[in-house]
């Protein structure tokens, strides 16, 4: 029997609407959820809103508004992805819920009784778009290479530090393991920026500077570094450490763990989260996915540059099952990749309307006139291996590409083999060939699944009942 599979996402950052990337990033983990389940595994899928740190402290001062309330109108934002991607997670945490909070403290109480907490004076260049210190050989020109523009903070202050020097080793060691981080070139990455050498980091902000976040135990003058505390949702939302005989023994000390995140969440999820869970004596995490970043034409995608695209936006453009094709299809899984929405309704038009919709339209009109009844439903599916191997490596852009094939040369073979007209002259030939089409359009609704749940029900419902669909996708209005 395999193991119980503990699949999350990183948590949005909630001082803004949510973006595309972090809508892709849902829909990478949901459709593996999905996967996973449908070949049998028990999993646990969660995600969440991270929400607290000086620039949600800072966009919720601007707006004259209290930070709980600012916090839960953008959570309410992320959250209602959900119905508008159709998502699947079991569990949706927030930083701000009491039992996450405490959770925080907990893993900040066995870091120190490890003796791996310390407090000292730092001044050091602080970049509020990454809420972290920066280092001079990090900088270009000066700035941060992730938001150019902005001017870095001098701050002197007495902060918590976490001893990340003491799991060099444990980490360069963590990191030669393959499977830990894919692809399999960012572990290489990790491992080599480990090996030249680790640095303390702090882990707490002076209450007098930010006092929107988790209390320092035994110190009320100091708050927890953001990070500290977001990461500590992803055992959080499994009930520890109360819940130490349930979910969280069940998912995270017995089961598979894996966690998607973007390419810019390395040191955080696959170093600094994995030294702390070592210090708190708990088990690492078994592998971290990342993916690229969604681009747009040619450029970073930026609020003053106006390219940014909402999730939002593709559904209302082109439906809640078009949206997760256009984004699991076209943005690689692990390198940048551009998207524009000239693109979006080319692929639209040719892969959803053009492919997918008008075969299940051709194939059950010919069943629904020629057949006497439904096909006998296949007992047994096996499916392509090719497809199998590219969601087993979390390449969902692959797999998608097995089931777009299998659609364009069904569509081959009904031109070449044109049953419509063999059927005329020879009647059980005919119904063989259209049944042996319809059969095939099963599968193809069946390897659907993860990625269009709804366009599989469809087509599973019309393939046993015999009939014709409406029509899957709409053609786009000028």
């Amino acid at each position: 029997m395999s193991k119980p599979l503990y699949l999350t996402t990183t948590l949005p950052y909630v001082n803004a609407e949510p973006h595309i990337g972090f809508a892709y990033e849902l829909l990478e983990t949901d459709a593996i959820a999905r996967y996973k389940r449908l070949m049998g595994h028990e999993v646990f899928f969660t995600t969440g809103s991270d929400e607290h740190g000086q620039k949600i402290a800072q966009k919720a001062d601007e707006k004259g508004e209290p930070r709980q309330v600012y916090v839960d109108h953008y959570a309410e934002k992320v959250g209602a992805l959900k119905e508008a991607l159709n998502l699947s997670y079991d569990n949706f945490i927030r930083t701000t819920d009491e039992r996450h909070m405490q959770a925080a403290q907990e893993l900040w109480r066995r870091c120190d009784t490890a003796g791996d907490i310390y407090k000292k004076k730092y001044k050091g260049l602080y970049c509020v778009g990454c809420e972290l210190f920066k280092k001079e050989d990090e900088l270009i020109n000066g700035e941060c290479p992730d938001h150019p523009g902005q001017e870095l903070q001098e701050i002197q202050e007495e902060n918590y530090f976490f001893k990340l020097s003491n799991y060099q080793t444990y980490l360069e060691e963590y990191l030669s393991n393959e499977g830990v981080i894919e692809p399999e070139w960012r572990r290489k990455e990790a491992l080599s920026f480990v090996q030249k050498g680790l640095e303390d980091f702090s882990i707490s902000r002076e209450k007098s500077r930010l006092d929107w976040g988790v209390s320092v135990p035994g110190d009320e003058e100091q708050v927890m570094y953001v990070w500290f505390d977001a990461l500590t949702n992803y055992i959080s939302t499994l009930g520890w450490p109360e819940d130490n005989e349930g979910k969280y023994k069940k998912f995270w000390e017995e089961g598979e763990t894996v966690q998607f995140a973007g390419k810019d969440q390395v040191r955080f999820q696959s170093i600094m989260w994995q030294a702390m869970l070592k210090s708190a004596g708990l088990p690492s995490t078994d592998t971290v996915v990342y993916h690229g970043f969604i681009n747009s034409g040619g450029k970073k995608m930026s609020k003053s540059l106006g390219n940014v695209i909402s999730p939002y936006t593709l559904v209302e453009r082109y439906g809640t099952e078009a949206t997760r094709y256009l984004l699991l299809r076209h943005v690689h899984p692990f390198d940048d990749s551009d998207v524009t929405i000239e693109k979006l309704d080319e692929w639209y038009t040719a892969h959803l309307v053009n492919g997918l919709g008008n075969l299940v339209a051709r194939v059950m009109k010919m069943a629904e006139t020629h057949l006497d009844g439904p096909i006998e439903k296949p007992e047994a599916l096996e499916f392509d291996t090719t497809y199998i191997a590219a969601l087993e490596a979390y390449n969902l852009q692959g797999a998608c590409d097995v089931v777009w094939k299998k659609i364009g040369d069904l569509d081959e073979r009904i031109a070449e083999e044109q049953p419509f007209k063999v059927i005329k002259e020879d009647v059980e030939k005919g119904k063989e060939m259209i049944q042996t089409l319809v059969a095939d359009l099963y599968v193809i609704g069946r390897m659907l699944y993860p990625i269009l749940p709804e366009a599989n029900v469809t087509i599973k419902e019309a393939v046993l009942s015999n009939t014709k669909p409406e029509n899957l996708f709409g053609r786009l209005e000028d």
